[in-house]
């Protein structure tokens, strides 16, 4: 009878060892120091023709929308984000 070969060690061991090897560290994510008027992501549910109606005027709703909260809130600050170009004009100016 021929005798069986077998892998010496343990291939749990082996598969580990190479793993280990190829396996790069995951970076380190890069926090700039945020300042005192950054924007945060979050969730939030809106009706939807709210949602309709901010949608409509085509790509950045949601800047406008964030004026429109702004308003409501007493907030004041920045009353033309979220208007294209072609919408300001010498009638935005106070």
């Amino acid at each position: 009878m021929a005798k069986s070969t077998r892998r010496p060690g343990d291939p749990f061991k082996a598969a580990e060892a190479v793993f280990k090897r190829t396996a790069k560290p995951a970076p380190e994510p890069s926090r700039a120091p945020v300042a005192a008027a950054a924007r945060e992501t979050v969730t939030l549910k809106i009706d939807h023709d709210v949602l309709d109606h901010y949608q409509a005027d085509g790509p950045g709703w949601q800047e406008r929308i964030n004026a429109a909260l702004r308003h409501a809130a007493g907030l004041g600050g920045t009353k033309d984000v979220g208007k294209r170009p072609e919408e300001l004009d010498a009638s935005n100016d106070d």
